[in-house]
């Protein structure tokens, strides 16, 4: 059976905050990144399972979630709301 995998499950190991420029941003560890680019090269290849679609799934929520916050961090430190 497979299971939903919930992005904030993938939090305490894959995040680290990094200081870019003058900001504090939301990123990938090496791990998670890693895992992301071994995941999509199999989707690539069209050889991924189904619990590794679920967690790329979650991975690529994830980054989504970075991505946005982020772009808020960098939108209000610019002076836009």
């Amino acid at each position: 059976m497979t299971t939903l995998l919930k992005p904030s499950t993938l939090i305490p190991k894959g995040l680290r905050i990094q200081q870019i420029n003058n900001y504090t941003l939301f990123k990938f560890t090496d791990e998670l990144g890693d895992r992301m680019q071994a995941l999509l090269d199999k989707k690539k290849a069209d050889c991924l399972t189904s619990d590794e679609t679920l967690e790329l799934e979650a991975i690529g929520e994830l980054d989504e979630i970075f991505s946005y916050i982020n772009a808020v961090i960098v939108a209000r430190a610019n002076g836009h709301s």
